[in-house]
């Protein structure tokens, strides 16, 4: 988990210093002195003085920032109950309302730009996908309950070949089309028996993610792709290649009914398997953790595709194209929180953001350098976005809250009231330590399901 959790810091950290540029280079631009750049919060473990400016590595290498001189001069004029901010040359509040709007706008911009850069990289380069065929399993048959996918008619073993006239081949693409969608209606086009059936369906939201839902699986034959050192399956004997035929004397068609039978926790698992031909029994020992989850130690065979380099301008094109999806998605999943979502699940904080980069980067560089630089590569550009989107938010102490304040500014020609800005700051602080407060707690409980 070290490992994990150290790769994870570099990665927050290379998005936040992107951002922090972003508001460096704007306010050089501007004619505002930059007294600090950071990168992290606390005591400099690092700390050097370079043309006027004091650059940082703080202890806690999550976040940062970049201080420009004259930030806090309200605090002075508060004390002093002046009616307006001291306006000195080179000081944050001394550049005029235009100027300080660009600077808080430039650190979100560079993020978007970073994205696009980052997506446009991996598509000139090319990368490898590992996805699931288009071919389904009904959820219900797995946890016993009706999903939308059972109400319009979907049955296992369809293929779904199209949603609302796109054409989709793989699990990759049938999630980007349902997930972003939930309450929406969707038209399926399912091929059956050598037959082409329209279907009608509507995604439910997933409380726990977010995301919709139709309640499907994607079928995977039982075929084992790779056995985990010391798992129980390595420890009873399976091996790469095998077909699990039956668990616990049950036919097993395809990969996820196993998690049917892992539902009633049994200590012993019975498989029948066949390799080269020949039939074995093998018997797993299993052990389950607080949550009553358990790892027997294997995956089966996937579907892998070699997305093809592209040139330079049709990379940017690419990265470009993806990144605005990423954004709209984005959008949209933060609408999304506020019907009825559970947040301590669905939204993630800095622990839990930097354990999935740093376990992302790991699972990716095990299997190979590419892969490993492709996947926290698309998951920082992903995380990029989602800091744009959330410091252009409308709250006090974000950027958004700041163009705000400055556009009022702007458009009245009244300089700001002191009072006004230390409430608006004190409001902004209240509501970031509130969820950054939650957003913890909910990180802690997940590493807890992590053990």
């Amino acid at each position: 988990m070290l490992i994990k959790i150290m790769l994870g810091l570099i990665g927050l950290g290379i998005v936040v210093f992107v951002h922090e540029l972003g508001h460096f280079i704007a306010a050089r631009l501007s004619g505002i002195d930059v007294e600090a750049f950071s990168i992290g919060w606390g005591k400099p473990i690092f700390s050097k003085v370079f043309h006027g400016v004091e650059y940082r590595i703080g202890i806690f290498p999550v976040g940062g920032y970049c201080r420009m001189k004259g930030e806090t001069e309200f605090k002075e004029a508060l004390t002093n109950n002046d009616i307006a901010i001291p306006r000195e040359p080179g000081t944050f509040y001394g550049a005029s309302p235009l100027k300080r709007i660009l600077t808080a706008f430039a650190g979100p911009f560079a993020n978007v730009i970073f994205a696009v850069l980052v997506l446009s990289l991996v598509w000139a380069i090319g990368f490898d996908v590992q996805t699931l065929d288009n071919k389904i399993v009904l959820a219900s048959e797995i946890e016993g309950k009706t999903f939308p996918a059972d109400e319009a008619g979907l049955q296992t073993g369809d293929r779904i070949i199209a949603i609302n006239g796109k054409p989709v081949s793989n699990y990759s693409e049938i999630q980007e089309q349902i997930a972003p969608n939930p309450g929406q209606t969707l038209q399926l086009l399912v091929e059956r028996n050598g037959e082409q059936i329209p279907i009608t369906v509507k995604p439910q939201l997933d409380t726990d993610t977010g995301a919709g839902r139709i309640g499907i699986y994607f079928w995977t034959d039982p075929v084992i792709e790779t056995v985990k050192a010391g798992s129980p399956a390595q420890l009873a004997g399976l091996m790469k290649g095998d077909r699990i035929v039956s668990v616990q004397g049950m036919p097993l068609p395809y990969s996820v009914a196993l998690y049917k039978v892992l539902k009633d926790r049994p200590s012993i698992l019975q498989f029948n398997i066949e390799r080269n031909g020949e039939f074995f029994n093998k018997e797993l020992i299993l052990s389950y953790d607080d949550q009553g989850q358990t790892n027997i130690g294997l995956e089966f065979k996937t579907i892998r595709y070699r997305a093809v380099a592209h040139s330079i301008p049709e990379a940017f094109v690419k990265g470009a194209s993806e990144s605005w999806k990423t954004f709209t998605v984005s959008i949209k999943s933060l609408a999304v929180l506020f019907k009825g979502v559970n947040l301590s699940k669905a939204v993630s904080g800095p622990v839990r953001i930097t354990y999935m980069v740093g376990d992302i980067a790991a699972e990716g560089f095990g299997q190979s350098f590419g892969a490993g630089f492709t996947a926290i590569a698309s998951f920082l550009s992903l995380i990029s976005i989602s800091l744009c989107i959330m410091n252009l938010l409308p709250i006090p102490a974000l950027d958004g809250g700041l163009i705000i304040l400055f556009f009022i500014e702007l458009i009245t020609r009244k300089p700001l009231h002191p009072k006004a800005v230390y409430w608006f700051q004190m409001l902004g602080a209240l509501f970031i330590f509130s969820l950054l407060i939650f957003s913890v707690f909910g990180d802690i409980m997940f590493l807890f399901g992590k053990k």
